[in-house]
C-alpha cells in the first residue's frame, strides 16, 4: 500500500516546521489506541496494523508533493530540504492483527526522531481507525455465526502468540457484500480486508481478492433475471455457463414460486449431471420464507441445497433469525458491515507520551493520558482471557501472562515478516 505523504493534517507538517526551526527533533514516543469502546462494543479487533507499517516503511515526499509544499509559503527551503530526505527511521511495536484488544490499550507504539513521529499520526491513524472499526463489527457477524474466537498457542506452548483471533471455524458461513455501499473504494477495500481477518469466509470485491488474496464470491443480480424475462431460462442458462458454482436467485418475482422453479431446474440439471449450490434470498421476511423454501427443496428430493441470505443483515439480525430456527445456511452482509451503522466511529487516538523531557502526559477532562512507553499483558486462565494489565514496558510482566506488543520495525526497517491474512 502506497500513500502521499501529503495524505496528512496541514497541522502535522507546521507542528513539524516549527520542530525543525527550533531544533527540537530528539527521539519521541507516541501511542495509538482508542481511547474507550463505544457503547456497543464489549471488544475490538485489530485490523489495519499491516497496512500502517508498509506506510511506515514506504513514507516519502516526493518531487511534486515539495513543489506544491513550496506554492503554500508557509515553509522554508531548509525545512523542505529536510522533507526530501526524511525517511521513518524509528522504532515501531505494534499488536498483532485479528488480536482482542480494549480501550486504552496501544494498539501501535511509535519511536522516533519528533519530527518524523508526528509527521505519521494522520497516516497511521486513517488506516488503524477504519479497519478495527469494521474488524470489530465483522468479528460480531462472526459470533452471530455461530463461530467463535480461536484461541491459539502461546509463545510459551510453542505458538506463534497471536492470541484470540476471531474466525468461522464453527457454525454458519457469512460473506462480505459490502463494496456497492461502502464510502469510496479505498475503503471497500479496507472492509473486505478487515471483515475477512474477522472471519468473513469471502468477498465479493474482485479487487480485494487480487490484492488480498481473498476468495471470492458472487451470485447473480436481479437484472439477469430480467433480461432473460424468464426465471427457468435464466437459472438453467447460469447453471450451464458455471457449473458447480451456481446459487440461484429467486425472489425477483416471488419467492416461494421462485422456489418452485429453481428445484425443477436444479432436478433437471441433476440428471444430466449438473450440480447446483444453492438459493438465495434477498427480500421479504426471511424466517418465514426460508422454512417455506427449505420445506420446497427437501420435498424435491434436494435436501443439499443451501439457503443463502442477504437484504440490510447484520449480527442483530443474523443471531435473531438462527434463534427463530431459521434454515438458513449462509449470509451476505454489506451496508451495515461497510458503514459499521451501529458504531460508525472510533475514539482513536495518537498521543504522545514520552518527548524530549521525558514521559508526558495530558491532563484534560474526559482525555487524559498515561505517560511512559508500554506493554499491554493478557492473562489467560483455564483457555478464556482474564483480563489485560497496562505496564511501563520495562516493568516486570505478570506471572503467567503474555505481551501483546511486539517489536516489528527496528531503525526504520521490518525486523518481523509481513502477515498475509489469506494464510
Amino acid at each position: 500500500m502506497k500513500a502521499s505523504a501529503l495524505l496528512t493534517d496541514f497541522y502535522e507538517l507546521t507542528m513539524a516546521a516549527s520542530f525543525f526551526a527550533r531544533g527540537m527533533n530528539q527521539p519521541a514516543t507516541f501511542d495509538l489506541f482508542v481511547r474507550r469502546l463505544p457503547p456497543q462494543r464489549r471488544f475490538l479487533v485489530a485490523a489495519g496494523i499491516e497496512e500502517a507499517l508498509a506506510l511506515l516503511e514506504d513514507f516519502a515526499f516526493d518531487g511534486d508533493d515539495i513543489a506544491y509544499l513550496r506554492t503554500l509559503g508557509m515553509f522554508d527551503d531548509r525545512f523542505l530540504a529536510y522533507l526530501v530526505d526524511m525517511r521513518f527511521s524509528g522504532d515501531t511495536w505494534a499488536v498483532w492483527e485479528g488480536e482482542v484488544v480494549f480501550g486504552g490499550e496501544p494498539l501501535l507504539s511509535v519511536t522516533a526522531p519528533l519530527i518524523e513521529a508526528q509527521l505519521m499520526e494522520t497516516l497511521l491513524l486513517n488506516c488503524v481507525s477504519y479497519q478495527t472499526a469494521v474488524a470489530s463489527k465483522a468479528a460480531r457477524v462472526t459470533l452471530a455465526c455461530g463461530g467463535r474466537a480461536a484461541l491459539t498457542p502461546s509463545p510459551a506452548s510453542g505458538g506463534d502468540g497471536r492470541g484470540e483471533t476471531p474466525a468461522s471455524i464453527a457454525g454458519r458461513s457469512w460473506v462480505d457484500f459490502s463494496l456497492r455501499r461502502d464510502h469510496g473504494g479505498d475503503a471497500g477495500l479496507g472492509v473486505a480486508r478487515a471483515a475477512f481477518l474477522a472471519g468473513a469466509g469471502a468477498t465479493s470485491n474482485v479487487l480485494a481478492g487480487q490484492r488480498y488474496g481473498i476468495p471470492l464470491t458472487g451470485t447473480m443480480a436481479h437484472s439477469y433475471i430480467l433480461a432473460f424475462g424468464d426465471e427457468a431460462a435464466a437459472f438453467r442458462a447460469y447453471a450451464e455457463d458455471f457449473p458447480g458454482r451456481t446459487t440461484l436467485l429467486i425472489d425477483t418475482n416471488d419467492t416461494v414460486a421462485g422456489a418452485r422453479i429453481a428445484a425443477r431446474v436444479a432436478q433437471e440439471l441433476a440428471m444430466e449431471g449438473r450440480a447446483v449450490q444453492g438459493v438465495r434470498l434477498d427480500s421479504g421476511d426471511l424466517a418465514v420464507l426460508s422454512r417455506e423454501v427449505r420445506a420446497i427443496l427437501d420435498d424435491a428430493g434436494l435436501p443439499g441445497l443451501q439457503i443463502f441470505v442477504s437484504g440490510d443483515l447484520d449480527e442483530y439480525r443474523i443471531r435473531d433469525l438462527l434463534a427463530g430456527g431459521a434454515p438458513i445456511d449462509g449470509f451476505g452482509v454489506g451496508t451495515r458491515l461497510g458503514t459499521v451503522a451501529d458504531a460508525p466511529s472510533l475514539s482513536s487516538v495518537y498521543k504522545l507520551v514520552e518527548g524530549p523531557n521525558g514521559p508526558v502526559a495530558k491532563h484534560s477532562e474526559g482525555k487524559a493520558t498515561l505517560p511512559g512507553r508500554k506493554q499491554v499483558y493478557r492473562q489467560v486462565r483455564d483457555g478464556a482471557m482474564d483480563g489485560d494489565v497496562l505496564a511501563l514496558r520495562d516493568e516486570p510482566a505478570p506471572e503467567g501472562a503474555r505481551p501483546l506488543l511486539r517489536q516489528v520495525i527496528r531503525g526504520g526497517e521490518r525486523i518481523i515478516g509481513a502477515e498475509d491474512i489469506a494464510t
